[in-house]
């Protein structure tokens, strides 16, 4: 629907999740939230999508961070409010949780919330000329919900700065640092994002599945418990159909036929 805060859009076997508030920079009010979280949710429901693409509506920005004019909140009293802001939380860990590829295609600025958002995703891909940083501080906030995924993705002093200054940072500066995985030509952050979900979607969806929640399960665990969980990973892919049919495949030099199981 032309009115949707998240438009979605089939290529292929990607899902192609657009924010749909141009005139507010895409900023990231609750409904926005519950929006894309349960557009995310329709999308890991969905058999035909191996992978999920998220970009911002407009030229100027992917997402501006959270919605300062609409108050950071719609709910009345302090209670349901605090539990109105948990909701993106709850959609960082619905990324995080979804078992398919996500991947930003960073159409513009990602500030705040909203690069909080470009970090959670599983990779981005960046225009060249997209300011990215928390400048929260600059008005008496800091980063709060996003600091758990950004210290677990940049550099701490880089990161500090950032977050103590305010300081935007370029693609390029970004790439540099290894927070996006590339830099696009001018108007072409989208394409190349999806074509590079498209990739990711081709491969078997049981093991992707299964691949990206031993990821994020073993990011911050100890080396022996991570090892642990691994090692029993490691058997339920060798027992999985796709893992037999991407061996006879390779060993018959045809594509392989995934039946994600």
């Amino acid at each position: 629907m032309a009115d949707s805060l998240v438009l979605r859009a089939d290529r292929d076997r990607v899902a192609v999740l657009t924010l749909n508030r141009p005139e507010r920079r895409n900023a990231l009010s609750p409904g926005l939230i519950r929006a894309l979280d349960g557009a995310l949710a329709t999308a890991q429901a969905d058999d035909g999508v191996g992978a999920v693409v998220i970009t911002g509506a407009g030229e100027r920005a992917f997402c501006a961070g959270g919605d300062l004019a609409g108050g950071l909140g719609g709910a009345t009293g302090a209670l349901a409010a605090h539990r109105e802001r948990g909701g993106f939380a709850a959609l960082i860990q619905r990324l995080h949780g979804l078992g398919k590829p996500v991947v930003a295609g960073v159409n513009g600025d990602a500030l705040g919330g909203g690069f909080g958002l470009m970090i959670a995703c599983d990779c981005a891909v960046v225009e060249p000329g997209a300011r990215l940083g928390t400048p929260e501080i600059n008005v008496g906030l800091f980063p709060m919900i996003i600091t758990a995924e950004l210290v677990r993705n940049i550099p701490r002093k880089i990161l500090l700065e950032m977050m103590f200054t305010g300081r935007r940072i370029s693609a390029e500066e970004a790439r540099s640092w290894g927070m996006i995985n590339a830099v696009s030509v001018a108007g072409g952050a989208l394409e190349q994002a999806v074509a590079l979900a498209g990739t990711m979607a081709s491969k078997s969806p049981a093991i992707l599945r299964l691949g990206k929640d031993a990821f994020y399960q073993t990011a911050d665990l100890p080396l022996e418990a991570a090892l642990k969980l691994l090692h029993f990973q490691l058997e339920l892919n060798l027992q999985s159909e796709d893992a037999m049919e991407g061996i006879s495949a390779f060993l018959q030099k045809r594509p392989p036929e995934w039946t994600g199981r």
